[in-house]
């Protein structure tokens, strides 16, 4: 039975995903709101419904959507779709930071969503092939991957050749390798417009020293998009502008007696599909619609795409190494107040009536919301997202995979962790291996206790002094100990509950009523 897809943007890369869908028998609906392009779709395809806003494509109902939309527009539009518990995919990039993709990402889970992101070149027959060659050892032990993509234009005056090219080269390395970069460098040259970059290097270091490189420029006197894989066993080369052959070369240096000896073998042509990647991807995102998670070209991919990017813009502007006077951030932010002894990276977002205090630092990617109080000696880690109204105590710090939603009060000292088996040895740098942790609505941490990683702690949970919590709270749980076991109830106010709770019962403090249905507590105001 076809699938009801709706497609949201009818531009020009959303012509095709019309068209696609079209030949897959799969379209159903089109989102447009200049009048000339709806009515062009109109007469194409008479048989879909068009619409001229999103809300009437939403209240009409379909099985999936797509969205071709400009960038700036994905997340509102993400937004809409995953609330309204629709399956979509979305162009790329996911959104225009990582932050903002990894809220995507959360909120679609929270929904029960599949997302999907357009990394249409993740569906080239020759890129699914090497995949496959990697993975059934054909080049052995990977070494060193490169990537150009150049050519004479398109020239773009709203972005610089780094967002515009090397997205696709990116979401390609993740998924040969599935781990983030441990370091990302990149230079590059601005020659026609002031600050848009027309060329760039970008050097990638990966744990295991693996290295790879993305050399993509629009400043070029002819195209070439060439993809190369060394391996300790063979290299592989594919040429996606010329002959568009896939190469094994049976080369490389081995070792004999203490010597490097030049191995020089046979060359093989390798076979691959005729697929056109778009129609795969289009395929693929159909079969999801049953609820199947993607797993190529998640949401996961889309935020760590973003994310190197983000890394690899830093670099080009000097910004690794560029940190902002505290003082300076609160000039250029009315509202904000840094204490001058404290610091924030650049590319942080702090909400109007937040306080930052002394000897504290804010990472990279960091969101505070409005009205919080960070205090002396806090480290607010890369990517790290905390709602409005929160309350952080001295000599705390929150590490990267760690939210704070609104009104969290954390006690002084206390302990977050993000990776359950640290060792010096054997690093585990990278989001990949961080466990999240979700501090939800009205929550409290005591002095000096630790949450440990991949936890929980429910809306308006207090957890005592020095308590170690090793497993999901629930909400309005009071936790003490090591490990944490419940010893009881608080209500929203912070005063314990009496032991048994009965319909109705009541808040000494506060007057707020609350009941216990099936063993949870809940608030009956």
């Amino acid at each position: 039975m076809a699938k009801k897809i709706c497609v949201v943007g009818a531009g020009r890369w959303g012509k095709n995903h019309i068209r696609t869908l079209d030949s897959l028998g799969d379209l159903a609906g089109v989102v447009e709101p200049d009048k000339e392009r709806r009515e062009a779709v109109k007469s194409q395809y008479p048989y879909v419904e068009v619409f001229a806003s999103l809300d009437q494509a939403l209240a009409a109902g379909f099985d999936g959507y797509t969205v071709a939309t400009p960038a700036e527009t994905h997340v509102v539009v993400a937004e809409k779709i995953i609330k309204n518990k629709n399956h979509l995919l979305v162009e790329k990039p996911l959104a225009l930071s990582a932050a903002d993709a990894a809220r995507l990402e959360k909120l679609a889970g929270d929904y029960g969503v599949n997302l999907m992101v357009g990394h249409v070149l993740l569906f080239h027959p020759a890129i699914r092939m090497i995949k496959k060659l990697i993975s059934d050892g054909k080049i052995g032990r990977l070494q060193y991957i490169y990537s150009n993509r150049l050519n004479l234009g398109t020239v773009r005056t709203e972005e610089n050749i780094l967002w515009s090219f090397a997205p696709h080269d990116i979401s390609i390395f993740q998924y040969f390798l599935d781990e983030l970069p441990e370091e990302v460098t990149t230079r590059g040259g601005a020659f026609l417009q002031p600050g848009v970059h027309d060329t760039t290097m970008t050097v990638l270091r990966y744990p295991g020293n693996l290295v790879a490189h993305i050399f993509v420029s629009w400043l070029h006197p002819f195209k070439e998009h060439r993809l190369v894989v060394i391996g300790s066993k063979g290299m592989l080369s594919f040429e996606d502008s010329g002959d568009k052959e896939l190469l094994f070369y049976e080369k490389g240096i081995d070792w004999v007696k203490g010597e490097p000896i030049k191995r020089d073998g046979a060359t093989e042509k390798i076979p691959y599909g005729n697929e056109m990647p778009l129609t795969e991807e289009l395929k693929y995102f159909v079969s999801t619609l049953d609820g199947k998670p993607p797993e190529i070209s998640n949401a996961r991919n889309g935020v760590e795409v973003l994310k190197i990017l983000e890394m690899a813009t830093a670099s080009l502007v000097g910004a690794e190494k560029k940190v902002v006077e505290g003082q300076d951030y609160a000039k250029n932010h009315a509202g904000v107040f840094v204490h001058p002894s404290s610091y924030v990276d650049d590319n942080v977002t702090i909400g109007e009536g937040t306080k930052i205090w002394h000897f504290s630092h804010v990472q990279s990617g960091a969101r505070i919301g409005e009205k919080c109080s960070i205090g002396q000696n806090v480290n607010i880690g890369n990517n790290v997202t905390i709602g409005s109204y929160c309350k952080i105590q001295n000599n705390v710090s929150v590490y990267e995979g760690v939210e704070l939603e609104d009104y969290v009060f954390c006690g002084p000292s206390m302990v977050f962790t993000n990776v359950r088996d640290p060792r010096c040895k054997y690093p585990q740098r990278g989001s990949k291996h961080y466990q999240k942790t979700l501090i939800k609505y009205g929550a409290s941490i005591g002095a000096n206790a630790t949450i440990v990683c991949g936890n929980t702690v429910g809306r308006h949970a207090f957890i005592a002094a020095g308590a170690v919590v090793t497993k999901d709270v629930p909400d309005y749980a009071l936790m003490a100990g090591v490990p944490a076991r419940q010893i009881g109830w608080v209500c929203e106010c912070g005063e314990r509950l009496p032991d048994k709770i009965v319909k109705g019962t009541e808040c000494p403090r506060c007057g707020l009523k609350y009941i216990l249905p099936d063993g949870k507590l809940a608030c009956a105001a």
